[in-house]
């Protein structure tokens, strides 16, 4: 039962999880399972190993972040936004992605899941410009010079990029400090994760 692996893969974890975040979480994984057949928004096809690659990979960010609204660029089918709006409902994601397929699942998310504060919004990130973020958060989207390059005009003053990487890390280019590197433990995966924070 994938709600009772869900709680093994917590309690290895720091993480405050309520019960009903679990159910939420869960019925995610349920969604973007059968989503997943049609319109093919993700390699991985085990729920079991999305537990892991998806929702504990993104949710072991979920205390280092500072501010209350977040902006998910690149965020194909919601991650890491989705997990990480769901176990903070006092902050507010909006999630960019360019694939009106992806937009669609969230919006279909949004409503099923009842998702007060996601975003769900079809653009290609350089052309986003409504507004600014505590926090800019990036997974498995472009290298970091990339995603600095095209994402610098979405932080407020205060704001930081949160770049959830492997282990390798890009040259930082000028005009960006690096805050922090801190390194991840993620229950049950086995390859290195860290998460960058730069300003």
């Amino acid at each position: 039962m994938l709600k009772n692996k869900l709680t093994s893969l917590i309690d290895q974890t720091d993480l405050e999880i309520s019960d009903q975040q679990k159910d939420l979480l869960v019925d995610y994984v349920i969604m973007l399972d059968k989503w997943n057949k049609a319109y093919n928004l993700t390699a991985v096809r085990d729920p079991n190993e999305m537990l892991i690659k998806h929702i504990m990979d993104s949710l072991v960010v979920s205390p280092y972040l500072q501010g209350k609204t977040f902006i998910d660029v690149g965020t194909g089918p919601g991650l890491p936004g989705i997990p990480l709006a769901i176990i903070n409902p006092d902050k507010q994601f909006d999630l960019v992605d360019s694939l009106g397929k992806r937009i669609r699942f969230l919006k279909q998310v949004q409503f099923e899941l009842k998702l007060t504060n996601i975003n769900p919004l079809q653009s290609r990130i350089e052309e986003y410009t409504q507004k600014q973020f505590d926090g800019v958060i990036s997974r498995a989207f472009a290298s970091l010079q990339d995603m600095l390059t095209w994402c610098k005009h979405l932080p407020d003053q205060q704001g930081s990029f949160y770049a959830l990487k492997a282990n390798d890390i890009d040259p930082i280019p000028a005009g960006f400090t690096l805050k922090q590197k801190i390194e991840l433990k993620v229950p049950g995966l086995d390859a290195p994760r860290c998460l960058v924070i730069i300003q």
